[in-house]
């Protein structure tokens, strides 16, 4: 049967676009469980069940499948924190809210533990690198937007000291999130909610809409019965 010469090149596309994507899982694959550093184009090959000339028709080197696969966990990455930090769940109570933020991150790094893997090697390409720490700066942002949200007052440089607390907080206890699977990968999920909800109580879990505007991170720490600070 003929087919029509405008109907080729899609099928092409589609079975390269196939290709690609079994490249990066395999990449994946790779990078996750021996690193970046010792990761090769000949074990990603192997890894994806294709010879290394089928992979260098798509890729010419490891650090081209690096920031391909980079720049796609990324994207995703940045759907995630659109799903948490909306204006919505600002208004949550304190726990509902943490459930809100936490989850769709914790449900993107299980996903992909690769992502750690890549984004915190110390030699990964500069790209991928420039990327994720500008990621970084706006997930920072976002933390100290909500802090501004309910302590308008509270001072810049407290808000910035409490959000890079909170989310150096996140990442330890997403380490052992995703160390973990099934029953107990949960538990580590309640755990790391108990740890953020008790950090941040202090500073926002009590305030009212009325108290916005007046009353800083010190006033409403200080406020509590029992905390002691300097």
């Amino acid at each position: 049967m003929h087919v029509p010469d405008e109907v080729k090149p899609r099928r092409r596309q589609a079975r390269g676009e196939r290709r690609i994507a079994q490249l990066l899982d395999a990449a994946a694959t790779v990078f996750r469980t021996t690193g970046y550093t010792a990761a090769s184009t000949n074990a990603i090959a192997r890894e994806a069940h294709v010879s290394p000339g089928t992979l260098y028709q798509y890729f010419p080197n490891k650090e081209a499948i690096a920031v391909e696969l980079g720049e796609r966990l990324l994207h995703r990455m940045r759907e995630a924190h659109g799903q948490a930090f909306t204006p919505a769940n600002f208004d949550l109570p304190l726990a509902e809210m943490l459930d809100a933020i936490l989850d769709p991150m914790i449900e993107f790094n299980c996903a992909n533990p690769v992502f750690l893997a890549l984004m915190h090697g110390s030699d990964v390409p500069g790209r991928i690198a420039e990327e994720h720490d500008a990621l970084h700066a706006s997930l920072l942002t976002r933390v100290e937007e909500l802090l501004g949200h309910y302590l308008p007052d509270m001072p810049a440089a407290d808000r910035t000291r409490t959000a890079s607390m909170a989310f150096a907080l996140f990442k330890a206890g997403l380490d052992l999130v995703i160390g973990h699977e099934d029953e107990e990968r949960e538990a580590y999920v309640r755990e790391l909610k108990l740890v953020m909800f008790r950090y941040l109580e202090p500073v926002i879990g009590h305030v009212v809409p009325a108290d916005r505007g007046t009353t800083t991170r010190h006033d409403a720490v200080a406020s509590l019965p029992g905390v002691y600070t300097p």
